[in-house]
């Protein structure tokens, strides 16, 4: 005799597994609305109102920078450019 290749004590029930879903549906976090919170603008609106708009010790040391013939050091120059040399030229990419 040849058996079925599925026993009735393998097969789910679709009682089961109607039962699963709607167990997994409900352990399912509740979708989330796509919202902005403007709470905090207020605070950040004051806080970048505080800033000093020109800060002069950035100032002074981009200028010292500037005058500096060393700055940007060799290495850190060759870094940059065989950075830009390796990357890939979008340009190229079609469209």
């Amino acid at each position: 005799m040849i058996s079925s290749t599925s026993s009735a004590d393998r097969t789910p029930r679709s009682d089961l597994v109607s039962a699963a879903a709607a167990q997994n549906q409900a352990n399912a976090a509740p979708a989330k609305s796509d919202r902005i919170s403007t709470d905090n603008a207020a605070f950040l609106q004051s806080a970048l109102a505080n800033q000093p708009e020109i800060r002069p010790e950035e100032v002074a040391r981009a200028s010292a920078l500037a005058a500096d013939p060393s700055y940007p050091s060799t290495s850190i120059l060759r870094s940059v450019a065989s950075r830009i040399l390796a990357s890939p030229d979008l340009s190229e990419e079609p469209a």
